[in-house]
């Protein structure tokens, strides 16, 4: 191997390691409750949510521009029908968003209005309590499973590890700040698991999804879609099978 491309892989690679360090210091810091309370005195609440939301979507598309410039290198067969994983995977995601984004829920980050979570009828929580952790999750596997080498892997791999491993971390610290009594009332009707509560019979919905989330849910997934492409620079759409 010639000197040059020998230091375009490290380059790759390198730039790959740099950018998942940031990604988790991103994701890490800001929500340690000192940094998160001065953080919202200097910016407000929505200021505070704008601003870590717009951070970690410029991190993550560095991330994924630096997955693609590694060499590749493959770990799995690859086969057409894995191309549709992520567009079967994606409207889900979308929906844990939309409804996990400013709901009432003061057992993980994304809540707003904490105040007016009612343990008895938990909405988004009841299905899952960390909503929003558990959409990365969901997006990173689907797209770990279409995208089987070895930098996709470790990105994306990463990513469902550090989501998962982060809803534990929340509920931990939860117990702590909020006491184990308060912290077992509040998530009483809950589960970390998506669809635990309701399968162990603890948590079955009141009503119907709010129009105005299925809405929003509906535009995210059509704006991820349609962006797909132009920024990623990939159809989501699989063109054979």
């Amino acid at each position: 191997m010639h000197l040059g491309a020998e230091v375009g892989m490290m380059g790759g690679w390198g730039e790959l390691a740099l950018a998942f360090g940031v990604f988790l210091a991103s994701h890490g810091v800001p929500v340690q409750p000192p940094v998160k309370r001065r953080l919202i005195a200097a910016l407000g609440p929505g200021g505070y949510l704008v601003a870590y939301g717009a951070l970690s979507v410029a991190v993550l598309a560095w991330l994924i521009v630096a997955a693609g410039r590694t060499p590749h290198v493959p770990v799995l067969p690859w086969a057409a029908w894995q191309a549709w994983v992520p567009n079967l995977a994606m409207p889900a995601v979308c929906l844990l968003i939309a409804f996990g984004t400013a709901a009432p829920n003061p057992l993980s980050f994304g809540g707003a209005r904490n105040d007016r979570f009612d343990p008895a009828r938990p909405g988004i929580a009841g299905l899952t309590r960390h909503p929003l952790p558990w959409a990365l999750a969901l997006w990173a596997a689907a797209h770990a499973l279409a995208n089987p080498d070895l930098a996709h892997l470790l990105m994306f791999g990463g990513f469902a590890g550090f989501a998962i491993l982060g809803t534990r971390i929340i509920d931990r610290r939860n117990r702590r700040l909020l006491g184990v009594a308060e912290w077992q009332r509040l998530a009483a009707s809950t589960s970390n698991l998506p669809l635990a509560a309701l399968v162990a019979g603890r948590w079955r919905p009141r009503r119907g999804p709010a129009p105005a989330r299925l809405i929003i849910a509906v535009a995210l997934w059509a704006m991820l879609v349609l962006s797909h492409a132009p920024v990623i620079g990939v159809s989501p759409v699989p063109t054979h099978c």
